[in-house]
């Protein structure tokens, strides 16, 4: 983890703990700085990440102020460029994994088409469901290429397989492409998100990029709508 990663950690535990006045902005990145003995683009760097979570926002000429209403929202805040997997978006937090389906099978040509690969490599097919603190979150379906992701087990599905392909395989996880979208809820929902009838569900179907610019996923998340939020921020340069 980079310096300004750790710190960005802290400020927002200081957050979410009322550390910091709510009416009033926070230290400067000077001061913060020194606090935090390291540079001032160190710390301007950890308060961006922030700025880009939605939880703090710059007043020009005033400072940087928390931003209130992200204070009491109970969902999951994913940013709408986000590229990392549940564990660490709620690093802190107790995640179960139960696994519903894992198999090894040729795919169909849409599923090789958006893997880039032929329908003779087999995949990993994956159907897991992810509950934080023993409550249903996400429904993950998961298509992966044997031939790229190797070594996946049990181990490995009941804790980060992005942490796996990081850290065991030492691969680069370099950008995704995501379409978001609602969608009616499904008996697999019912079953296993425990969702009423009438629940809609946020489906994200996403293309994960290793750096050489080969797909390595392809899945769809199944989101309780009542969990989830997406966050779309724009900077103007």
């Amino acid at each position: 983890m980079n310096k300004y990663e750790a710190i960005a950690i802290e400020v927002k535990r200081r957050i979410k703990e009322n550390f910091y006045p709510l009416d009033h902005p926070i230290p400067d990145e000077i001061s913060l700085s020194k606090e935090f003995s390291c540079s001032r683009m160190t710390m301007k760097r950890a308060l961006d990440k922030l700025v880009m979570e939605g939880l703090l926002y710059r007043k020009r000429g005033h400072g940087t102020f928390i931003v209130q209403s992200a204070l009491h929202d109970s969902r999951v805040n994913v940013l709408s460029n986000e590229i990392m997997g549940l564990s660490k978006l709620l690093d802190g937090e107790k995640i179960e994994s139960k696994i519903i389906k894992f198999e090894v099978h040729f795919p169909n040509e849409e599923v090789a088409a958006h893997l880039a690969i032929d329908v003779k490599t087999p995949v990993y097919y994956l159907i897991r469901l992810r509950s934080v603190k023993g409550e249903p979150y996400v429904l993950e379906i998961t298509y992966m290429p044997t031939t790229i992701i190797t070594g996946l087990n049990d181990d490995v599905l009941y804790g980060s397989i992005y942490e796996h392909i990081t850290k065991t395989l030492g691969l680069t996880i370099a950008g995704s492409h995501r379409k978001i979208r609602a969608c009616k809820s499904t008996e697999l929902d019912h079953e296993h998100l425990a969702c009423e009838l009438d629940d809609p569900i946020l489906e994200v179907e996403h293309v994960g990029y290793l750096n050489n610019g080969m797909p390595f996923e392809y899945s769809f998340s199944r989101h309780r709508y009542d969990k989830f939020e997406v966050t779309s921020v724009n900077l103007k340069r």
